[in-house]
């Protein structure tokens, strides 16, 4: 879940490297450093804290045009200054960074390491202690980077500087996603090609087990035994003002009000020369002949599954599970016949979705990936991609991709439904974008609802029933995530089997209320908290309101709902967090693509 960049050419490589961490910042901001290579050695540059902080300190003496830098997420080591890559070997011959986790750590120390004096608590630094005992052996930096990678076991993205080289920047990748990109003026690397648009939009993918050779002039991808490989370019077609909040003051908010655009977005992107929806016949073909499709994802991209589930079953009638991904890969259920499997994925990097996908793959199932981001490596490896064309989410809370992910699942819903499913779906989905619209513009009713329910709480419950459940535990890991609020979701029917024993006096209760089957049922679940003493917020569909519903949502086709009632949940969230003082778009403990099991 960190992120590393590397530059190699003629510029000067530390405001190369500090502008690419700072677009990465969304990976990893416990910890940050630098290395800049100079003709007298290496100079690192590394503190606790965001790239903010490392600006701060960096003292780099005359020009270096080669480079590595990294921006951490702890996983081996508390965040400090110690622990912050890059690490060194102990002549500080050898500077390395590093994304993943190596999971023999401990017995490479053992076998290897025992009279070595690490410095760090992290699994980093026996990688960058590996590579200068091989070389001390008599092998070749190219050699010894080799050998080492053939014992690491677990994930990896390096990128490896000898300061008797300054010419070369070594790399490597295993399940950690990690990108080179060929520029006019020398190369990169990168863990997010958006991280070096500002110096190329041209990348070379690089795969599991391959190690990697940058000069600035050239570069040379290997496989384990050296041979070389061949491998066309990529454009990355992506606009770096994108990345840029422009008047927002925080990400988060614009990517909110982003959301009806992209529901538009998803629409011109499906529709085909007739103007009706379309999804590649292939896909489509190995949906109907499944007798079970299974959603493998986490967190938000879960929730959003869920709310695939009831598209699925309602309009195409299959049957459909949805599991987390961390727990079915290492508890995987029976499955049925003819299975098909669905990854759902903002980044397309998740390391728990892809431990799935490897083992489905093996036993050669058709899968199929939901992504915002082509060529990453859940899109590579699935045998098909839906895009979700949502551009760039920087904010660590997901609420642009979740609608983009509800809506493509709508769409291929509908697709595989055939006569069964709603006759003009790009219709209703036009009236809930336009519904989405007229929400993202009720700011001032949302922060004032705020006030009234969550700036003094340390707790929040969200109820709902039937699609409304789904959106209820999507509305509580927003405000978990950025206000640090103890939220939960409920089935309303659940209270009274434990969850009601929580509720005190003033306890605040969101209920979401859009499907007519339920509505009396969730109003009576209503009833019997209030009777306990909580502060109810019921936020309504039109046509579904009563007296004292604090917020009412326009009609929308009521499967399409989970488009809009998700809205109002975003937009608590984000000003419960404002009122707070938290940090919205980082918030503490977290990271936006989750790189590691």
């Amino acid at each position: 879940m960190c992120g590393i960049v590397g530059y190699i050419g003629s510029q000067d490589a530390q405001e190369i490297l500090l502008k690419g961490l700072e677009k990465l910042e969304y990976r990893g901001y416990d910890s940050a450093g630098i290395a800049l290579a100079h003709d007298n050695g290496i100079t690192i540059s590394k503190e606790k804290g965001r790239i903010a902080d490392l600006r701060k300190i960096v003292d780099a003496p005359g020009l270096a045009t080669v480079g590595i830098g990294h921006t951490r997420w702890a996983t081996h080591g508390a965040p400090s200054r110690l622990n912050a890559h890059p690490h060194q070997s102990s002549s500080g011959r050898f500077t390395i960074v590093h994304n993943g986790v190596i999971e023999n750590e401990a017995e490479l120390k053992r076998d290897y390491l025992s009279k070595v004096a690490l410095q760090s608590d992290t699994d980093t630094e026996a990688i960058v202690q590996l590579v200068e005992r091989f070389v001390n052996e008599g092998n070749s930096t190219e050699e010894a980077f080799r050998l080492t990678l053939q014992l690491l076991h677990g994930s990896y993205a390096l990128a490896l500087l000898d300061a008797a080289d300054t010419e070369t920047i070594y790399v490597a990748k295993n399940k950690s996603p990690l990108l080179v990109g060929l520029g006019k003026d020398g190369n990169v690397i990168a863990s997010d090609a958006a991280a070096m648009l500002h110096m190329t939009d041209r990348f070379l993918e690089i795969m599991d087990e391959e190690m990697v050779i940058v000069k600035k002039d050239k570069v040379t991808i290997q496989k384990r035994d050296g041979s070389e490989v061949k491998r066309a370019e990529f454009i990355v077609e992506l606009n770096e003002n994108e990345l840029d909040k422009g008047t927002y003051p925080h990400y988060m908010l614009k990517e909110i009000d982003e959301q009806p655009l992209v529901v538009r977005k998803m629409m011109e992107a499906y529709l085909n020369e007739d103007g009706k929806l379309s999804i590649d016949d292939q896909i489509i073909q190995a949906m109907n002949e499944t007798d079970r499709i299974y959603i493998i994802a986490c967190g938000t991209s879960y929730h959003a599954g869920l709310v695939g589930k009831q598209l699925i079953e309602k309009l195409a009638h299959v049957p459909t599970e949805v599991h987390i991904a961390s727990e079915f890969s290492y508890n995987m259920p029976l499955l049925s016949k003819k299975p098909f499997f669905i990854f759902i994925s903002q980044s397309g990097e998740t390391a728990d979705s892809r431990a799935v996908l490897v083992k489905v793959k093996a036993l050669e199932f058709p899968t199929l990936t939901i992504t915002n981001v082509p060529h990453s490596t859940l899109s590579r490896e699935a045998d098909n991609t839906l895009l979700l064309h949502a551009g760039p989410e920087i904010a660590v809370a997901s609420t642009k991709a979740y609608t983009a992910q509800v809506t493509v699942l709508s769409i291929l819903a509908n697709m595989i439904a055939k006569d069964k499913g709603i006759e003009n779906l790009s219709y209703e989905l036009a009236i809930a974008a336009s519904t989405m619209e007229v929400l993202c513009n009720e700011k001032k009713k949302i922060e004032q609802l705020t006030q009234q329910f969550l700036t003094a709480s340390r707790n929040a419950f969200f109820i709902g029933r039937s699609i409304d459940y789904y959106v209820a535990l999507e509305g509580a890991l927003k405000l978990k995530e950025i206000s640090y609020i103890q939220a939960e979701g409920f089935p309303g029917g659940e209270l009274k089997h434990g969850p009601i024993a929580l509720i005190e006096t003033g306890t605040p209760v969101i209920a979401l209320t859009t499907q007519a089957n339920v509505n009396a049922s969730i109003r009576s679940n209503i009833k019997e908290v209030e009777a306990r003493g909580a502060n109810t917020c019921i936020i309504s569909m039109e046509g579904l309101e009563e007296k004292g519903d604090k917020f009412v949502i326009p009609a929308v086709q009521e499967l399409l709902t989970p488009l809009v009632s998700v809205i109002p949940l975003q937009l608590l969230a984000y000003y419960a967090a404002l009122q707070r003082g938290c940090d919205i778009d980082k918030p503490r403990n977290l990271a936006k693509s989750v790189t590691v099991e």
